[in-house]
């Protein structure tokens, strides 16, 4: 197989998009950032286009709950399922978040999707309780506002070189580590983003009760995290958990199994 410019694009791009007062800063920070910002642009647009009882400035509050508890949740699940360093973290706490190796600034390494929605689905709590608003009417909000912000979180992840896909023969792999992979997490950005963004946007209208949205994103996402897991490397050091499954597999069944069981509460039991 004769490999061309984008199969070896990981030869040819430096995942540090520029340097800013001797700091690197890396194409991965700037795609989260864009993720953040279209999600919150993308939440403003749906509550003025279907007249949904927020404010301006409760929305804009009620990210920054989120985002907080998005960073917390996602880092402390990475360390906890994924990382090898488990016992040193918990012992050495303040570590977690420090941006430096031996000096260098290297960012913030290691982030757990299933974290991080832990962490939202707490800072969502706290936020409705605290300024007594429609919890299931937020969640719905954040359902279909996500998804298009998840495309940037993936490219992020591309870029980065980061969450690489298992080895192929197909003409669009990439060359990674030495070997020809699947860009599985293109793969993500498109199933998990755009298709589930589509499904979403579309459906919305048809709403029959407050919590659809959210209890729909909640079944569909782990389905195509469950298929693009595939594509995608074990991660290291954890390899597949049982019958042929990643870990990656095993928590978007129970994620799955959440989302099933809060649509059949919320449409038939909770009156």
């Amino acid at each position: 197989m004769t490999l061309n410019s984008w199969n070896l694009i990981y030869l040819n791009m430096n995942p540090v998009a520029f340097s800013l007062f001797g700091l690197n800063i890396h194409w991965y920070g700037i795609m989260y950032v864009l993720a953040l910002l279209v999600a919150l642009w993308m939440a403003k647009f749906f509550v003025k286009k279907d007249k949904l009882p927020i404010s301006n400035s409760l929305l804009d509050s009620y990210f920054f709950w989120v985002e907080i508890g998005v960073i917390l949740g996602a880092r402390l699940g990475y360390i906890i399922i994924y990382d090898p360093n488990t016992l040193y973290y918990l012992t050495q706490p303040w570590q977690i978040f420090n941006p430096f190796i031996n000096g260098e600034f290297v960012g913030i390494r290691g982030m757990s999707y299933h974290g991080a929605v832990v962490g939202f689905i707490i800072a969502t709590l706290l936020f409705c309780y605290k300024f007594k608003q429609n919890i299931l009417l937020y969640l719905d909000l954040v359902a279909i506002s996500v998804p298009l912000g998840y495309i940037f979180g993936r490219v992020g992840n591309f870029l980065n070189q980061e969450l690489i896909g298992r080895t192929t023969d197909v003409s669009w792999g990439v060359v990674s580590a030495g070997v020809l992979r699947h860009p599985s997490q293109l793969y993500e950005a498109v199933l998990e983003g755009l298709v589930i963004f589509i499904i979403l946007y579309f459906y919305r209208i048809y709403k029959r009760f407050n919590g659809e949205l959210i209890a729909l994103y909640a079944m569909l996402y782990p389905i195509m995290r469950f298929i693009c897991e595939f594509y995608r490397e074990p991660d290291f050091g954890i390899g597949f958990v049982a019958f042929g499954l990643s870990m990656g597999q095993i928590l978007s069944i129970i994620m799955f199994g959440f989302g099933l069981w809060l649509y059949i509460w919320l449409k038939w039991v909770k009156k």
